[in-house]
């Protein structure tokens, strides 16, 4: 399982991001997702933790806590919804009859 951290600030590092999370259990990966379009952050990020015993250790003790100038929303993640169908319409393909003739 992963853990949501939102709000965080636009200068933060995976490597501050890991010092933080480290003092409640080991760290097994930090990502901060980057806009595509102008390579800045997205302002969130996700962190895995060994075990979910630390998971729950940081999320009690971070939630809400100003780091950076900003107050930290941590949480667990939730599973990504799947945006749409993979074609144009963003709806199934059954509309579209691949067997004309």
């Amino acid at each position: 399982m992963s853990i949501y951290v939102g709000n965080l600030s636009y200068e933060v590092t995976q490597e501050d991001l890991n010092a933080v999370f480290a003092e409640y259990g080991q760290v097994k990966r930090v990502n901060l997702p980057v806009d595509r379009e102008t390579g800045r952050l997205r302002g969130f990020g996700f962190v895995e933790m060994a075990s979910e015993e630390d998971e729950e250790k940081a999320i009690e003790a971070l939630d809400g806590a100003s780091w950076m100038g900003r107050d930290m929303r941590v949480n667990k993640a939730k599973p990504r919804e799947n945006k749409g169908g993979g074609n144009y319409s963003g709806g199934d393909n059954r509309k579209f009859s691949r067997n004309r003739y």
